[in-house]
C-alpha cells in the first residue's frame, strides 16, 4: 500500500491556522489511515496551497480564496483509486 501525502503550505502571519486545521481534520476523518501524512507548513506571503503526492491540487493565488472540502477529497480520493 502507498503511503500517500497531503501537503498544506498555508500564510502563518496572514493567520490562516483555523482553515489549515479544519481541513487536515476533514481529511483524517475522510481518509485516516489511508494517508501516510498530512504535513502542515507555515508560510508566508498570503499563500494557501494544497498538494497530494507532489502534486498541486489547490493553489490560493491560481484559484483564488481557499479549496472546497470537497475539491480536495476529490483530489485525494483520485490518489487512493
Amino acid at each position: 500500500m502507498t503511503a500517500h501525502k497531503v501537503k498544506i503550505t498555508y500564510c502563518a502571519e496572514c493567520g490562516y491556522e483555523p482553515q489549515t486545521l479544519d481541513l487536515a481534520k476533514a481529511l483524517m476523518l475522510e481518509f485516516g489511515a489511508r494517508l501516510g501524512s498530512i504535513e502542515l507548513i507555515p508560510w508566508e506571503g498570503g499563500t494557501f496551497d494544497v498538494s497530494v503526492d507532489g502534486e498541486l491540487v489547490h493553489s490560493m493565488n491560481r484559484e483564488g480564496g481557499f479549496p472546497e472540502h470537497d475539491a480536495v477529497k476529490r483530489a485525494v480520493r483520485a490518489r487512493l483509486s
